[in-house]
C-alpha cells in the first residue's frame, strides 16, 4: 500500500515542498530512504522504529520503501521523522491516511514519541498556503510562528499520540489562532533601553539621530567608556518602526536560522545584533555547507553593530563590503545558490589607538610615533567609504552624570526621524530600490542634493583647508540632504553642509598624523 504525505524543506528564505511516498509490500525485510537524504534523514529509522514499538504499533517487518520527492533537491536534518512514521503508519494499515494529503507535516521525534522544534516554520507556512493545503502540524513550539498566516490551519503538538489521535478524529485538536497584527502594534511600543538614560552626550546623540533619518552607516570614535556601545544599544529604539512587511521578512530570516524563542510568533522591533571580533567570515556573511543566514541577514531591518572594530580580521570585514551595498548576501555553492536579504544599518565603534587615549581632553596618548595612523589603517579605505559619519565621542564631564534633569526620550526623537523618512519616502517613489537618503545614487545626486552658490562655496573651502577626501563629498552631501529633511527645509542649507562636514572626521589628512 502507497501513502502519500507532505513535508517541506527550506532553501534560503523560502520552502519546497517534499512529497514522502511511503510503500510497504510484503517482499524482503529492508528499509530504504531514497531522493538524496541525507545522514540525519537516513539515521531516522532507529528513531521511527523505536517510537512506534513505543506506541503499541508494530514496525512492518516487510520491505518498507521512502521516496522524498523531488529526489533532486538534498533533504536535509531530522525534521522528516514525524511525517515519514505517520506514513509507515498509515502505509501497513495501523491508521487511517487520507487526511495526511491534506497538511503538511514536519517534526523531529524522541525515542518516546515526543516531537521536538524545527526551523523554518514561517516559510513552510507561507509556501502551504501558497500551494492550496489546508493546514500543518507541527511541533507546538513553532505552532504562533506559522499561525501568523491566514487562511491555514495550524495545529501544534507535542506527542505523536496527539497526531494519530487527530487522524482518527479531526476534532481532537484545534486550530492555533494568532492576532498577528494586534500582537504586532502591542509589541513595538516596549523598548528595553532609551536615550533618556544617557547622560550628556548630546552632540553624539544629534549624529545617530541624523544616521537614523537616512539610513546612514556610522562610525564612532572615542576613547574606553565614553558610552559608544551604550549609545549605539539605543539606536533601534529610534528608528521607525517595523512595517507589517517588514517584520515578517524580519521573521523568516530568524526562523531559517532557528533564532526565535520558543512559543514566538512575530519580530515587531528592528534587531540588534553586536557579534564579537573573533567572528568568522561565514558566520558573519552567512555560509555553510547548508548555507544559512549570517549576522549581516540577522540584522536585517535593523543594526549590525561592531564594536572594537579594528579588531576584527581584516578578512572578515572586506567580506562585508558587497552586501553593505547591495543589501543582499548571494552565498553560492556547487550544487545551488542562496540569496539571503542583507539591509541594515552598520554601526562601528573603535578606540583612537591602541592605548585608546588619542585626542583625550585629560589623558596623554602613550602610543608611539605613527602607532595611530597604523592602527587606523586596519580599517580599509574601500570598507570606511562606505560608512557615511564620522562621529567623535568624547567622555562625559562629572558634572553632565551628576546631573538631575531627564533626557530626551527615545519616543520624541523616533517621531522627527518618522517624520524625516515620510518626506524621503515621498521623494522616492519614482525611484524604485532607493529607500532612504543613504541610498542615493551618484546619478541622483546632484539633482536631488543641489547646492546654491553660498553651500557649494562653503564646501568647497572646507574641502580645500582640512584636505578632505573625495569620497567624503558625496558622503557630506548625503548627510546635509538627510539633515534639511529633518528640519523640514526643501533646498540644503549652508548650515547644514557645516553641519554635516564634520561627520568627516577620518578623511582629514591631518587626523592620526
Amino acid at each position: 500500500m502507497i501513502v502519500k504525505t507532505f513535508g517541506s524543506a527550506v532553501q534560503g528564505v523560502t520552502a519546497i515542498t517534499i512529497t514522502l511516498e511511503v510503500n510497504v509490500f510484503p517482499k524482503g525485510t529492508k528499509f530504504f530512504i531514497v531522493g538524496l537524504p541525507d545522514n540525519a534523514v537516513k539515521e531516522s529509522e532507529k528513531r521511527i522504529e523505536s517510537t512506534i514499538i513505543s506506541l503499541g504499533y508494530r514496525f512492518p517487518r516487510f520491505r518498507t520503501v521512502v521516496n522524498m520527492a523531488p529526489a533532486d533537491i538534498r533533504k536535509i536534518g531530522s525534521a522528516y521523522d514525524l511525517p515519514i512514521t505517520l506514513g509507515i503508519i498509515a502505509a501497513s494499515g495501523q491508521a487511517p491516511g487520507e487526511a495526511l494529503s491534506q497538511y503538511i507535516i514536519m517534526g523531529e521525534l524522541s525515542l518516546d514519541g515526543t516531537i521536538q522544534p524545527i526551523k523554518g516554520a514561517l516559510p513552510m507556512a507561507i509556501q502551504a498556503r501558497r500551494e492550496g493545503f489546508r493546514g500543518m502540524l507541527l511541533p507546538l513550539q513553532n505552532a504562533r510562528e506559522a499561525a501568523m498566516v491566514n487562511e491555514l490551519e495550524v495545529y501544534g503538538v507535542s506527542h505523536i499520540r496527539e497526531v494519530i489521535q487527530f487522524l482518527h478524529a479531526p476534532q481532537s485538536l484545534s486550530p492555533i489562532h494568532v492576532d498577528a497584527r494586534q500582537e504586532f502594534i502591542t509589541a513595538q511600543q516596549h523598548f528595553d533601553v532609551d536615550f533618556s538614560d544617557v547622560k550628556g552626550q548630546y552632540g553624539v546623540k544629534r549624529a545617530l539621530e541624523i544616521a537614523a533619518a537616512g539610513g546612514h552607516n556610522v562610525l564612532m570614535i572615542g576613547p574606553p567608556g565614553a558610552g559608544k556601545t551604550m549609545l549605539a544599544k539605543r539606536l533601534s529604539s529610534i528608528l521607525p518602526p517595523l512595517s507589517l512587511h517588514e517584520a515578517l521578512e524580519t521573521t523568516k530570516i530568524h526562523s531559517v536560522a532557528g533564532k526565535l524563542p520558543a512559543h514566538a510568533s512575530l519580530i515587531a522591533r528592528r534587531p540588534f545584533r553586536s557579534p564579537h571580533h573573533t567572528i568568522s567570515d561565514a558566520a558573519l556573511v552567512g555560509g555553510g555547507t547548508v548555507p544559512q543566514p549570517g549576522e549581516i541577514s540577522l540584522a536585517h531591518n535593523g543594526v549590525l553593530f561592531l564594536d572594537e572594530l579594528p579588531e576584527f580580521k581584516r578578512t572578515v570585514l572586506e567580506v562585508m563590503r558587497q552586501p553593505v551595498e547591495e543589501r543582499q548576501v548571494t552565498i553560492s555553492r556547487t550544487k545551488t545558490t542562496v540569496d539571503f536579504p542583507a539591509s541594515f544599518m552598520l554601526v562601528a565603534a573603535m578606540n583612537p589607538c591602541p592605548c585608546g587615549y588619542y585626542n583625550h581632553p585629560e589623558r596623554d596618548c602613550t602610543c608611539a610615533p605613527g602607532i595611530v595612523q597604523k592602527y587606523l589603517n586596519r580599517v580599509s579605505g574601500p570598507l570606511l567609504d562606505r560608512i557615511d559619519m564620522h562621529v567623535e565621542v568624547t567622555p562625559v564631564p562629572f558634572a553632565s552624570l551628576n546631573a538631575t534633569e531627564t533626557a530626551e526620550t527615545s519616543e520624541y526623537i523616533r517621531q522627527r526621524v518618522v517624520l524625516a523618512r515620510e518626506v524621503q519616502t515621498e521623494r522616492f517613489k519614482p525611484h524604485p530600490g532607493i529607500y532612504c537618503n543613504a541610498q542615493i545614487s551618484s546619478s541622483l545626486l546632484k539633482r536631488l542634493c543641489y547646492l546654491e552658490y553660498e553651500s557649494a562655496n562653503l564646501l568647497k573651502n572646507a574641502m580645500n583647508k582640512l584636505k578632505l577626501s573625495a569620497r567624503a563629498y558625496d558622503r557630506i552631501l548625503k548627510v546635509s540632504r538627510t539633515i534639511a529633511d529633518l528640519e523640514g527645509f526643501e533646498m540644503i542649507q549652508t548650515a547644514h553642509i557645516a553641519e554635516a562636514i564634520r561627520f568627516r572626521s577620518l578623511d582629514r589628512e591631518s587626523w592620526g598624523a
